[in-house]
């Protein structure tokens, strides 16, 4: 493994060994779905071949006893999991009413919707839009769970949030695999001789707390514009029947993260004595 190779892990690792022991998974039980992980790769690259055990055991480093044992949970595993129907849904829902032209008043502002309606636009209207197979009394009672969107007054529904976050922590951990996941698969493939994905960031080394307070809203509303323009040019195209040959899934991500300024190498270090 190169420096380079090894220094990079490590940094991606970080992130993740912090959360996990905050969250009390021992170095045991991470190595153990590693090598679970390991195997479930190598099994990947069989290319129309059976691999035996030796072959996985010579790819991996994995010892054959454990490859055999492994090898069983893998292939009775259902990994990846989709996304829970219901989170599926209002995700696809707030992004249909955040993107609908006929959803704004007359200033550009997203107007309350009534639940269901027979001349204006209304919350069951979204549903049928988006060809959800739930109930709306359903998807509605997920947002407001979630604090997405409360009902005013006049029993109207107002967005609260242009985002979906779940409010059920299992939900939460599926989100993040997703979206992290595809976004790991995007730069690792950017590191090959294939035409690369995007893959765009901006880094600033040291804004004051003032100037990131101010431009935290900024950053959040032209992303919201970004989401919102390319989810109504692109949904309408959306091929609803995704086995079909040639239908292809696509994620694009836009995300935001602050914390304290790298160290400057240019600093000298005290030598004194």
């Amino acid at each position: 493994m190169s420096v380079a190779l090894r220094q990079t892990i490590h940094q991606l690792l970080r992130p993740l060994v912090r959360y996990v022991i905050g969250q009390g998974f021992t170095l045991t039980a991470f190595v153990e779905l590693l090598k679970t992980v390991y195997v479930e790769e190598a099994l990947g690259r069989r290319q129309g071949r059976a691999l035996t055990d030796s072959d996985v055991s010579l790819m991996t480093g994995i010892h054959r006893k454990d490859v055999k044992r492994l090898r069983g949970v893998v292939e009775d595993d259902e990994t990846p999991r989709p996304l829970a129907r219901g989170t599926h849904m209002a995700a696809q829902l707030i992004g249909a009413w955040a993107s609908a032209a006929d959803a704004r008043d007359a200033t550009g502002a997203l107007r309350p919707l009534p639940i269901h309606s027979a001349t204006e636009l209304s919350f069951e209207e979204l549903t049928r839009r988006i060809k959800a197979d739930m109930r709306p009394r359903a998807i509605l009672d997920d947002l407001l769970r979630a604090r997405a969107v409360a009902l005013d007054e006049a029993g109207r529904v107002r967005l609260i949030r242009t985002a979906y976050v779940p409010d059920v922590p299992e939900e939460k951990l599926r989100f993040l695999a997703h979206n992290v996941g595809d976004h790991m698969a995007c730069a690792f493939h950017n590191l090959g001789d294939d035409p690369p994905f995007l893959e765009r960031a901006l880094y600033l080394d040291a804004l004051s707390q003032d100037a990131i307070a101010s431009a935290r809203p900024r950053i959040a509303a032209a992303a919201d514009r970004l989401l919102q323009g390319l989810h109504a040019e692109l949904t309408p195209l959306e091929n609803k029947t995704p086995t079909e040959a040639g239908a292809r899934r696509v994620r694009v991500g836009i995300y935001y993260y602050e914390d304290v300024p790298f160290p400057s190498r240019e600093t000298p270090h005290d030598t004194s004595s």
